[in-house]
């Protein structure tokens, strides 16, 4: 499905035919799509789950060629569909950079979050504030770089396979997000044969032009009123950093689970099963 959104056509994906009433919103992470929700929704089939694809990614529009991709625009595009179909007081979903998102929604916007689930994220990415000049240089250097060739892959089964060496889950996880988020590609140079290549905007890999403080990140993170259930990957990266972003949510409650940083997709039943706890309690 697709809502128009100002500018934007933003797609989805749900477990229902039809979405009625209020959905429980998932927001995907950074260069996923909303196929990384499915082996969650497979174990919460009574809920109404709508995986909802930030621009630049899966199925939802590219932003216009004079456009950059900000963190806080994507905040914005959440904003504007929640109140496009008149959605407030939801229960979230995020991972990753979507939890993110979701953090930022509810510390600005708490008319429209009544509880949130961060999947192995908590807080924001910070950096010292002087490091600003360095940051911006960066990240305008980044974007006015020749763009690069988007990878090309013989099969789809060739683009699954170099997705999963990049990352914490099996091939299975990994045809899930290639499926989604794959379109038919040109030839390239050295072959005739038609493959595939990744749908998501290249621009999404430029370098940020800023980064918030910890003191800014601390802030808005403690604006936010919801309860809130933290669940972190035992083998991630993020668990020895998340002590530290706990402390400045008022009210949350924190769940470790095994698996790496996609435990959402790896772990999804018992990723369910916290989920459900916390929504029932």
């Amino acid at each position: 499905m697709q809502y128009a959104v100002g500018q934007q056509s933003l797609a989805a994906l749900s477990n229902r035919a039809e979405v009625g009433g209020q959905p429980v919103l998932c927001l995907h992470g950074w260069l996923d799509n909303a196929a990384s929700f499915m082996p969650l929704a497979a174990q919460l089939p009574h809920l109404s789950l709508l995986a909802v694809e930030f621009p630049g990614h899966g199925h939802s529009s590219h932003r216009s060629s004079d456009a950059h991709y900000y963190f806080f625009d994507w905040v914005q595009d959440i904003v504007a569909l929640c109140r496009q179909q008149q959605w407030q007081q939801l229960t979230i979903i995020g991972h990753s950079m979507g939890a993110m998102v979701a953090t930022a929604l509810a510390a600005s916007f708490p008319e429209l979050v009544a509880k949130l689930v961060l999947i192995d994220s908590l807080g924001f990415v910070t950096d010292d504030a002087g490091n600003a000049a360095k940051q911006l240089r960066d990240g305008i250097t980044s974007r006015l770089k020749a763009p690069s060739r988007k990878p090309y892959y013989a099969s789809l089964a060739d683009a699954a396979a170099a997705r999963q060496k990049q990352s914490d889950f099996s091939l299975t996880e990994a045809m899930l997000l290639a499926e989604r988020g794959t379109i038919t590609a040109a030839p390239g140079v050295s072959t005739t044969k038609q493959g595939v290549s990744w749908r998501a905007d290249m621009r999404l890999r430029h370098n940020s032009v800023y980064r918030l403080t910890p003191e800014q990140a601390k802030t808005l993170t403690s604006a936010v009123q919801c309860k809130v259930l933290g669940l972190i990957a035992n083998d991630s990266s993020f668990s020895s950093k998340a002590e530290r972003f706990a402390v400045h949510y008022r009210q949350l409650q924190l769940a470790e689970v095994s698996g790496g940083h996609h435990c959402h997709m790896t772990q999804a039943a018992v990723v369910a099963q916290h989920i459900q706890r916390f929504l029932t309690t």
